[in-house]
């Protein structure tokens, strides 16, 4: 039996002239799991390549957000954005993480996560918040490992949607 060895995830902050690489994935990640983000991909399709470059310019020269990507062995592995809540300052949340499939095990999504909180922490907040949707196991042992808790019940992810979404918070 063969052993597959995948090197460790470097996670980076995109960069605004990387709005096809952010596009690529965002639109890879609506394809792969339609149903674990509050935007659809018919929404994302709409999207024209100044509207793309015009969300990862902004994201990327603010200091209230951070648009990470992970790379293995120089491959687009994985994804997440983090951002201070416009209403509460002491608070991060954490949006579009996802992972490649041919990456998942392999802590992607944990190196993601790490970064995301070690942002958060600089930035002075005191709690981060995110939701996924009920029934993601993996994402849910992620967040739980992290130290993450349930935010009240479920809800559900999108007007008129039956699946639901779990909040959780940890703090920090």
């Amino acid at each position: 039996m063969s052993t597959h060895y995948i090197e460790e995830a470097c996670v980076r902050r995109l960069a605004a002239h990387e709005w096809p690489l952010y596009r690529a994935l965002r639109l890879r990640a609506l394809t792969d799991a339609p149903d674990a983000f509050g935007m659809t991909l018919a929404e994302a399709q709409l999207r024209t390549e100044t509207d793309w470059a015009w969300v990862l310019n902004l994201g990327a020269s603010s200091n209230r957000d951070l648009p990470l990507v992970a790379e293995v062995a120089g491959n687009a592995a994985g994804m997440a954005w983090a951002k201070v809540d416009a209403h509460d300052a002491a608070r991060v949340n954490l949006y579009q993480v996802w992972v490649a499939p041919e990456y998942r095990g392999h802590g992607v999504a944990a190196a993601l996560l790490d970064a995301a909180l070690a942002w958060a922490r600089a930035t002075g907040a005191r709690a981060m918040r995110l939701g996924f949707v009920c029934g993601n196991e993996a994402a849910r042992r992620l967040y739980v490992r992290a130290g993450f808790r349930d935010l009240g019940e479920p809800e559900p992810q999108r007007p008129d949607s039956s699946r639901m979404e779990q909040m959780m918070q940890l703090v920090l």
